[in-house]
């Protein structure tokens, strides 16, 4: 468990914070995980989970919107999942240096629905980004990133930012796994 009673955290998708008052960890091999009950300003108990929250080491519950971005990239990167010999639909087992990230907001956060398009295209390319610096730290060579259809602005962004990139070449995803939906990264090393 992340924070303990009696500690004092902030609230990440809204303003406010509070302390841990309560633990429920019934549920914590679900998806659900731990949920924290934490007693704020109104002194009314309400549940939270893990990454909905963020240890305060003073009293100070405001966060500027980079901070609150940085945080939400961060316990995004924590969930990312890293693809290890996964059976695709076709019947195939991908290998282990195959690393999938899917964009979509819901797959990032359960909480968006106050979110501007600007808000959210910039908490997506922050999650992206950190993921793609963590694939090149680890020297993965092949990365799927999943960002939907849409209006194709993500899809946009996303290639816009490796075009910049050394020794990168991307291309559309496997069409019969992921759809129109998502881009194929190959990453070379020492090229």
């Amino acid at each position: 468990m992340r924070y303990q009673i009696g500690e004092k955290v902030a609230f990440l998708f809204e303003a406010g914070g509070g302390i841990v008052r309560s633990i429920d960890t019934s549920k914590a091999k679900s998806s659900v995980g731990v949920i924290y009950y934490v007693e704020d300003e109104t002194t009314f108990e309400r549940p939270f989970r893990e990454n909905e929250l963020v240890k305060i080491h003073g009293t100070d519950y405001k966060f500027s919107d980079n901070e609150v971005d940085q945080i939400i990239v961060e316990e995004s990167l924590e969930a990312i999942n890293h693809v290890v010999h996964k059976e695709t639909r076709t019947g195939y087992l991908k290998p282990i240096d195959v690393w999938e990230i899917d964009l979509h907001m819901e797959a990032i956060t359960d909480r968006h629905s106050d979110l501007t398009n600007t808000q959210i295209l910039n908490q997506q390319m922050g999650v992206f980004k950190a993921f793609y610096k963590k694939a090149r730290a680890k020297q993965i060579r092949k990365l799927i990133v999943i960002h939907g259809v849409g209006e194709g602005v993500l899809k946009e962004e996303v290639r816009t930012y490796l075009q910049g990139q050394d020794g990168v070449e991307f291309f559309d995803a496997s069409y019969m796994e992921y759809g129109k939906g998502a881009t194929q990264v190959e990453i070379h090393y020492n090229w």
